[in-house]
């Protein structure tokens, strides 16, 4: 069969990557292939870098590195880059044992520490006082301790951040995402940038001449 000499690759770099410390990272891990069949397997399978100590538990895969690696498997080939310019590989060792006595104590940590914050907001805003009120509005009579109202509030208080937060335990009531997932996400694309960038300037520092300042 008759091979293009000048065959048309696209790529995409993945934007964020799990690979063990030991492995060598390679096309296929950080990047999706489209190419003729007979040059996808060997671009998958060709070798980008082998992580060393220095680079520490990051390193950033950027198009100017890979480029010039798959012109030298296909010499002219027309490359199309789609998305990413960088994929961020973080390098994680061997799992470690995780000790089953992490989950109650943070589980307790979590509990208290809102109970204490949901306590203090009612004690500044003077949240007993409010209740006396409300009920004494309702019923005509002042009660100095409405258990009642109070364990109606609790409850519903309650069920308000399970609806808010759309989730209960594993269980989610629709597909939307939770306001905490969201914050989650943005947390980790402003760590992954500010990461892409220190790498970065660590690259251009060590390709600076010696002397000549940064």
């Amino acid at each position: 069969m008759k091979v293009n000499p000048t065959p048309t690759v696209f790529l995409q770099l993945r934007s964020r990557i799990r690979l063990p410390r030991d492995q060598t990272v390679k096309l296929g891990d950080v990047a999706f292939i489209v190419c003729e069949p007979e040059w996808e397997r060997r671009l998958r399978d060709l070798p980008l870098t082998q992580p060393k100590d220095i680079d520490g538990n990051r390193l950033v895969m950027d198009l100017i590195q890979i480029i010039p690696k798959i012109q030298k498997v296909i010499p002219g080939a027309h490359i199309e880059t789609m998305g990413n310019h960088h994929t961020l590989v973080e390098l994680v060792g061997p799992d470690s044992k995780r000790s089953k006595l992490w989950f109650p104590l943070i589980w307790l940590l979590l509990f208290f520490g809102s109970a204490l914050t949901i306590m203090n907001f009612h004690a500044d805003v003077n949240m007993l006082e409010v209740q006396i009120r409300i009920v004494e509005m309702v019923t005509g009579k002042r009660d100095e301790h409405p258990y009642l109202f109070q364990i109606a509030y609790s409850l519903g208080l309650g069920f308000g951040m399970t609806v808010f937060f759309n989730h209960l335990f594993k269980k989610k009531w629709n597909e939307e995402p939770t306001p905490l997932e969201v914050e989650m996400y943005l947390y980790q694309e402003n760590l992954d940038q500010f990461v892409v960038a220190e790498e970065y300037r660590k690259m251009n520092t060590a390709a600076k001449p010696p002397g000549e300042k940064p």
